[in-house]
């Protein structure tokens, strides 16, 4: 990432109205200081006062805030997307906005990118949560669900479904979309020739609102896109065409 180049940061919510001020607040406190940045939250059709709250925070400035909504809701996934496909930075950092994941730790994404010996070919830069503040079910269920996804797919990543990332765009939106598409990230990265690495970050206890998934929530739904994806990785074709020499250009 160039030194000063804007980056964008993506912020998927869900009814996280009460939330999502205090973290906006931390964005601007951990990125303000490095240079140019905007933040998009994608309202994925919340019912309470996201929208309200989002438009006070607007109001005050400050934050350089730009606001997207789904009329309904079209999961974490869609929202994802639709916030990357609108942002104006060549790179995207990603935080989920229940608060969970720590602002402060966006600039260590950055570094580690610019730290990269080979950053040309490093599509994406995936947090590591050192100790997940979850109830005892859910960190046991993330830690067997990251053993099965590395076993099967060879991804690498200690943590891929974390929310906390940083990817490049335009690579981002040449990968295939589907439904949960956010939780396999790294081997869809790799199986389109990019590289990715990890980078340890916090992560703290929900402070505001509810968890919108349970463990049964995960499991066969996980199972199903854990097929899909190793079927895409099997699938995929490195194309790559030379240019006979002597072609003319039609007058």
């Amino acid at each position: 990432m160039r030194e000063g180049a804007l980056l964008s940061v993506v912020i998927p919510a869900r009814d996280e109205a009460d939330a999502l001020p205090g973290l906006l607040d931390e964005v601007h406190a951990a990125l303000a200081p490095r240079g140019p940045y905007e933040v998009l939250v994608v309202d994925d059709g919340s019912t309470d006062a996201t929208q309200a709250r989002l438009r006070a925070v607007q109001a005050r400035g400050g934050v350089p805030l730009r606001i997207l909504r789904h009329r309904a809701p079209q999961g974490q996934s869609a929202a994802l997307r639709a916030g990357i496909a609108a942002a104006r930075g060549e790179w995207v950092a990603s935080l989920d906005g229940d608060g969970q994941n720590d602002p402060a730790d966006l600039p260590r994404l950055v570094e580690a990118l610019g730290r990269d010996p080979e950053r040309e070919g490093l599509w994406l830069v995936c947090g590591a949560r050192r100790r997940r503040a979850d109830p005892w079910s859910r960190r046991v269920a993330s830690r067997v669900a990251n053993a099965v996804r590395g076993r099967v797919l060879g991804d690498r990543a200690p943590d891929g479904a974390c929310g906390l990332r940083l990817v490049h765009r335009e690579s981002f939106l040449a990968l295939p979309f589907f439904d949960h598409q956010h939780r396999f990230l790294p081997a869809l990265v790799l199986s389109a020739g990019g590289r990715v690495c990890s980078v340890e970050v916090g992560h703290r206890p929900r402070r505001h609102g509810r968890s919108k998934y349970g463990v049964a929530d995960r499991l066969l739904p996980g199972l199903v896109d854990l097929a899909g994806v190793l079927w895409l990785r099997r699938r995929a074709v490195a194309a790559v065409a030379e240019e006979v020499p002597g072609a003319r250009v039609s007058p």
